[in-house]
């Protein structure tokens, strides 16, 4: 499927520049650090007098995302003259509050709450997705294979319910895709056996080893849940193990209804992605990284829309889940 009917915004000059204020300003904010809850507060005020279009579409996405769960922002202030050279060290996050990230932060904290995993990326609020040498096969942020279709952190009882997507810049010839398919697309093409499978506790997705206790502590679960005629999805085709035939016959066919339903889109500087985690399953096509400074560089936040069911794993009520 194309990606030319997806759910699109794209700011005006007049809209850009007035981001583009606000940002700026959000730099100038103490401590100047992502991460610091002052500045995160800061943020959510100044989140208030963005551009009011803006501000409408993002509160309706969060509302309803639609049938596809995504919703594609372009016209965002990025400068790529002066973007520093990409990134290329694992585990590499956003510290500093440039106009990228304080972007970053303003549209989705008009969504819910900014979180982050403690034994994910060091906790960073605003992370960095680019690829890294020696990881290119690996099946995760700084690959540079096709990567599998997944929820975000799908194992996780506290999985966010929205991802930000904002592209600094991509790959060299323009090919890196971002995969996406939406279970409110894809479940029209199960049967009712498989859903009626998929709806079941016969699933376990593993953690990955940093996320340490958690590692082999898998708890069986339903793929879907909810409604059954608009049911939340819960997958990594990578890491969600059926428990029996019957269960991996339901999986195997919602895996092939996503192939059916799955669009793919290649961001540009500018561009922010906002993925309904509970609707939308994403993944990336293969690029060829160069390592010279001008690889694939997106910034990755999560959202959550309650931010007190996880209050226990958040110390002092910040924004990061140990």
């Amino acid at each position: 499927m194309t990606s030319t009917d997806i759910d699109r915004l794209a700011l005006t000059q007049a809209e850009r520049d007035d981001l583009r204020a606000l940002a700026d300003r959000l730099t100038r904010t103490e401590p100047r650090r992502v991460d610091e809850r002052a500045w995160v507060d800061a943020a959510r005020a100044l989140s208030c007098a963005a551009p009011r279009r803006l501000r409408e579409r993002l509160r309706a996405f969060r509302t309803d995302p639609g049938t596809d769960g995504l919703l594609l922002i372009s016209g965002l202030p990025v400068d790529a003259a002066s973007l520093p050279p990409t990134p290329s060290v694992p585990g590499s996050v956003e510290r500093t509050a440039t106009v990228a990230a304080a972007v970053q932060a303003l549209l989705t904290l008009q969504l819910g709450e900014i979180i982050a995993f403690r034994n994910e990326k060091s906790g960073a609020l605003v992370q960095n997705v680019v690829p890294v040498p020696g990881r290119e096969t690996s099946q995760s942020n700084a690959g540079a294979e096709v990567l599998e279709m997944h929820i975000e952190n799908a194992f996780h009882p506290h999985r966010p319910d929205f991802v930000a997507l904002f592209c600094l810049r991509n790959d060299h010839e323009d090919k890196a895709g971002l995969r996406v398919g939406s279970i409110r697309r894809a479940a029209a093409l199960l049967t009712d056996d498989d859903r009626k499978v998929l709806s079941e506790e016969r699933f376990v997705t593993e953690p990955p080893p940093s996320f340490g206790d958690m590692a082999g502590a898998a708890v069986p679960h339903a793929v879907l849940t909810g409604a059954w005629d608009d049911p939340d999805v819960r997958v990594d085709f990578l890491s969600t193990h059926p428990r029996d035939d019957g269960a991996r016959a339901a999986i195997r066919a919602l895996q092939d209804a996503f192939t059916e339903v799955t669009r793919t889109l290649v961001l540009r500087t500018g561009e922010m992605a906002l993925l309904d985690n509970r609707l939308a399953i994403h993944g990336r096509t293969a690029f060829t990284p160069r390592y010279d400074g001008n690889d694939r560089w997106l910034y990755r936040t999560f959202v959550h829309l309650d931010h007190r069911r996880s209050r226990a794993l958040r110390a002092e009520n910040g924004n990061v889940l140990a």
